[in-house]
C-alpha cells in the first residue's frame, strides 16, 4: 500500500484530521450502560454530533444505547470485538473477521447505520489493520489531541482528572482536529465534557466524522 497516495498523515496512514475547519470529538472503548448516556445527554443539550468508537461484545451487550447513538445523529466507529491491543499482529484473516464481526454486530441493532471508520485498539496499527480497514470500506482513523483520560494511575480522578482534560484539550485543540476521549467507565471525562462544550462550541464547528469516510491527505509522509 503505498501511504502517500492512499492515506492521512499519521500512524501508518491513519488520519490525524477531519479536513475541514470542524473539530471531531471521539468517544472510545463503549458503549458503557452509565456514562454513555451521560456523554449523549451532555451532547444532546450543547447540540454538538460526535463519533462513537465502539467495541463489538458491549454492543451486543448495550443495544439501546447503541440505536440511541445513531438515532440522535452521531457516526459510529468499529474499535474491534474485544481491543485487544496486540489483534494486528494476528494476520489479516484475524483482523478481517474481527472487524467483519464487530460491524454486522451494530448492523443487526441499525442495520442503516454507516460504519464508516476504525481505530485500532490502543492506538496499535500495523499495515495489515490498515489494509483491512480499507478494504471494508473504512478510513483508519487516529487523533491528534489525547488528554489521556485513560491514565488514571498517572493523572488521578475527580476533579483532577477532569480539570487536566479541559487543560489539554483547550491548549491543544485546533481547527481540524480529531480529539481522543473514553466514554467507558470514565465519568471524569463526562465532567470535563460538561466544562469544556460551551467552550469549544464558541469558537469552533464540531462535527461527527462524516459518512463515507475521509479522502485520502496529499500531504501525507510515510510513517516510520
Amino acid at each position: 500500500m503505498d501511504r502517500q497516495q492512499a492515506s492521512g498523515t499519521g500512524p501508518y496512514g491513519s488520519h490525524t484530521n477531519t479536513g475541514t475547519p470542524a473539530i471531531a470529538l471521539t468517544f472510545d472503548d463503549g458503549p458503557d450502560p452509565v456514562n454513555t448516556p451521560q456523554i449523549l445527554n451532555v451532547l444532546e443539550r450543547c447540540g454538538v454530533k460526535a463519533t462513537f468508537c465502539v467495541v463489538g461484545v458491549k454492543v451486543q451487550m448495550y443495544p439501546d444505547i447503541i440505536r440511541r447513538i445513531h438515532s440522535e445523529g452521531h457516526a459510529l466507529c468499529n474499535h474491534s470485538w474485544r481491543h485487544i491491543r496486540q489483534l494486528g499482529t494476528y494476520g489479516q484473516a484475524r483482523i478481517r473477521q474481527d472487524l467483519s464481526g464487530t460491524n454486522d454486530a451494530i448492523h443487526a441493532i441499525v442495520p442503516d447505520a454507516a460504519i464508516s471508520y476504525f481505530r485500532a485498539p490502543g492506538g496499535a496499527w500495523t499495515d495489515d489493520y490498515v489494509t483491512v480497514a480499507r478494504e471494508l470500506g473504512m478510513t483508519p482513523i487516529h487523533w491528534d489531541v489525547d488528554p489521556s483520560d485513560w491514565d488514571s494511575a498517572h493523572y488521578g480522578t475527580g476533579h483532577v482528572m477532569t480539570n487536566h482534560i479541559v487543560g489539554v484539550v483547550q491548549s491543544q485543540v485546533r481547527p481540524g482536529s480529531i480529539v481522543l476521549s473514553h466514554d467507558y467507565q470514565k465519568p471524569d471525562t463526562t465532567a470535563a465534557y460538561r466544562a469544556l462544550l460551551p467552550w469549544l462550541t464558541a469558537r469552533f464547528a464540531l462535527t461527527a466524522l462524516p459518512p463515507g469516510g475521509l479522502p485520502p491527505r496529499r500531504s501525507a509522509q510515510p510513517f516510520t
